[in-house]
């Protein structure tokens, strides 16, 4: 029987590692150790202009530098929040080991408004929305090899990306 009580025992340091494990691991959803697109090759000339998504966000990246942002949601756990900020501000494309980033600084906020799906239901215990901002854009290539701007939102384990594609020309 001291054969089976070992075998046991074993048993149940196993299954105890195991549930440690999955633990451990089950909470490292598919961008929470996200390391970037693997870009190095984007120059700042062809990340400026005008930038939109489909939820009426614009961004117009100028080739000085500066920023100008339009209904711009917050990225990560912010995003939450519900709010959309407006203004302008200053912006540069920087290479990481990962791949290249565009990092948008909102400087100067000219409005803040909610988000419908938010709106709505509005919860007064939500955070003030901040007067300034920083959002990290990660720089991928579509199939075209035209750049995309997006940066993840929302709940780590989901992986929501908010995507900014080129600006229709008017």
């Amino acid at each position: 029987m001291a054969g089976g009580s070992r075998l046991c025992a074993s048993g149940a340091v196993l299954g105890v590692l195991m549930v440690v494990a999955a633990s451990l691991t089950g909470c490292a959803g598919p961008y929470q150790y996200y390391e970037g697109t693997g870009i190095h090759n984007a120059t700042a000339a062809e990340a400026a202009g005008g930038w939109e998504n489909v939820e009426g966000t614009r961004i117009e990246l100028r080739k000085d530098g500066t920023a100008l942002l339009e209904k711009l949601d917050g990225q990560d756990f912010d995003f939450e929040d519900g709010w959309r900020l407006s203004g302008a501000g200053t912006w540069q494309l920087t290479d990481d080991e990962g791949g290249q980033v565009v990092r948008l600084a909102l400087t100067t906020r000219t409005r803040v408004e909610k988000r419908i799906s938010v709106a709505a239901g509005a919860d007064p215990s939500l955070p003030e929305p901040p007067s300034t901002y920083s959002w990290y854009f990660h720089v991928d290539r579509d199939k075209h090899d035209g750049l995309v701007l997006f940066f993840m939102y929302g709940d780590p384990d989901i992986g929501n990306t908010y995507v900014m594609t080129r600006a229709a020309e008017s």
